[in-house]
């Protein structure tokens, strides 16, 4: 059965812990999920069902200026929560 994916989600999610560590902040579950969050509310979803459309679409996400995107929300979105932990 087929399963619907926001790649976006996926690649924000993956990369998360490693910009926390970076940044040397609280690397909790709480504040991923909110870095997650609010990174993701910033950026476009990137939605596939099928094995070729993710193929494509993360072939897309080679772009660089996606790819800054996404850097750019989970930057912004760190700052926030390190201003206002939730923790």
């Amino acid at each position: 059965m087929p399963v619907m994916r926001n790649l976006i989600e996926e690649i924000v999610v993956d990369n998360v812990a490693e910009f926390l560590k970076k940044e040397g902040i609280c690397n909790c579950e709480q504040c991923r999920l909110d870095v997650a969050a609010l990174a993701l509310n910033n950026l476009p979803p990137r939605y596939v069902v099928t094995a070729k459309g993710a193929s494509y679409a993360k072939a897309d996400m080679l772009d660089m200026q996606k790819y800054i995107d996404v850097v750019g929300a989970i930057t912004k979105a760190i700052k926030l929560v390190k201003e206002h932990p939730r923790h």
